[in-house]
């Protein structure tokens, strides 16, 4: 399971990379890999901000749906739509061209209640690198 370094992790299992004030969101490998094949992501049409904690969108799997949630708060700058036209791409590369949200962060210090790569390990009972 892969759980990069650079990355801050929420408990429902998104991540989040930052650049700036600058933030792409998506799921973890442990998150994929628990759903199996992703058929579907569903971000609602004009979306224009989200909230830390609250729930943005779904993702589907064959079996089932989960809830994608915030792992801050900020304005949406782009819906990644690669995920919406081949949102298998989510299992294959959920750290890259996976990425579901690009938003800009108005609150940085909400990323500090995220856990870093070590803690999303023991979250999921990952062995360390």
């Amino acid at each position: 399971m892969k759980i990069p370094e650079q990355l801050r992790y929420t408990a429902d299992h998104e991540w989040i990379r930052v650049e700036g004030t600058i933030g792409w969101i998506g799921i973890t490998d442990h998150a994929q890999s628990e759903l199996g094949d992703i058929v579907y992501v569903d971000i609602p049409a004009g979306l224009e901000r989200i909230e830390r904690g609250k729930s943005f969108g779904t993702i589907e799997a064959v079996k089932t749906v989960a809830d994608l949630y915030a792992p801050c708060t900020g304005k949406v700058l782009e819906v990644n739509p690669l995920v919406s036209s081949s949102p298998e791409i989510i299992n294959r590369d959920c750290y890259g061209d996976g990425w579901i949200l690009k938003v800009e962060i108005e609150n940085p210090a909400e990323l500090d209640g995220l856990m870093d790569a070590a803690a999303y390990r023991r979250h999921v009972g990952a062995p360390a690198s």
